[in-house]
């Protein structure tokens, strides 16, 4: 499927344009019905995930290229690594114009981000960051100092940890497969092991502040409160102030739309029985 994207080919280097010093890829599956957010179903259906998906593709995207400074060929530059191949037209609009298009390859999660990884460092970047595409409300500060940590000479490992146990980007300089091996991908040991296998290869390790991702529905409640409840606020907000939560616009436009009065008493049952009782919900 065509693409009015640049897409980037790892087995051709020589055939694509001249590389930024760091990349932050974008790990995302192309939105669709049945294949998207299905941790979220129930409480929505799967036509309501894959719509809500398609809001946090975008914010994400949106997040990205601004720390990029929206500028295609500058130092650091915007990356999907999209699934599946051969859907890359499925992405037009939904990404802002300074990226540019990478096909995941691997089978197991772990063999898709070591092989994406290897991918970027093949076509020339001195450094990277994958970033998960479900925490719409990221601030943008912290894809900054994932950029300003992989700077300094010598090779080196950063994390974002996410409040399941898990981590919402991870930023290296070389593709070190031991980082991906031997991880029980979708458990809260994820951040603890992964940790540990940088030990094992004495690769030093920074760790910035913890967000969290939206894959269960406590996680979505939780994004209600943060953007309908209290935009621009919530218990996300960290002491400094220059980690706000990013607005997330998309994201927040498509949950007004999904989540009217009897739409929030699906998601939260606690919210039905404090509006029956005259009360707020927390």
């Amino acid at each position: 499927m065509n693409s009015t994207y640049t897409l980037l080919d790892p087995h051709s280097p020589e055939t694509n344009p001249p590389r930024g010093r760091c990349a932050l890829g974008l790990m995302l599956k192309v939105p669709r019905a049945g294949a998207s957010k299905t941790r979220l179903v129930p409480p929505l259906t799967h036509e309501e995930a894959a719509r809500l998906s398609v809001g946090f593709l975008r914010d994400t995207a949106a997040n990205i290229a601004d720390a990029c400074g929206g500028d295609p060929g500058g130092a650091v530059q915007a990356v999907a690594v999209y699934t599946p191949a051969g859907a890359e037209g499925a992405l037009d609009e939904l990404l802002p114009p300074n990226f540019a298009l990478l096909a995941q390859r691997g089978d197991t999660l772990g063999e898709r981000l070591f092989r994406a990884a290897a991918d970027l460092f093949g076509l020339g970047y001195e450094s990277c960051c994958l970033i998960a595409s479900d925490s719409p409300t990221l601030p943008r500060a912290l894809l900054t100092m994932a950029v300003e940590e992989l700077g300094p000479p010598g090779d080196r490992l950063v994390l974002g940890p996410s409040n399941d146990g898990g981590y919402y980007l991870i930023g290296m300089k070389r593709a070190h497969p031991r980082l991906f091996e031997e991880i029980a991908w979708s458990t809260a040991d994820v951040l603890t092991q992964t940790v540990e296998r940088a030990r094992e290869i004495n690769l030093d390790v920074g760790l910035l502040p913890a967000w969290y991702d939206v894959d269960d529905a406590a996680a979505l409640s939780r994004l209600c409160d943060e953007l309908l409840d209290a935009p621009g606020g919530g218990d996300n907000v960290a002491c400094d102030a220059k980690l706000a939560p990013y607005p997330a616009t998309h994201t927040c436009a498509e949950l007004s739309r999904l989540l009217d009065a009897a739409g929030r008493a699906r998601l939260r049952p606690d919210f039905a029985v404090a509006r029956a009782r005259g009360e707020g919900v927390a």
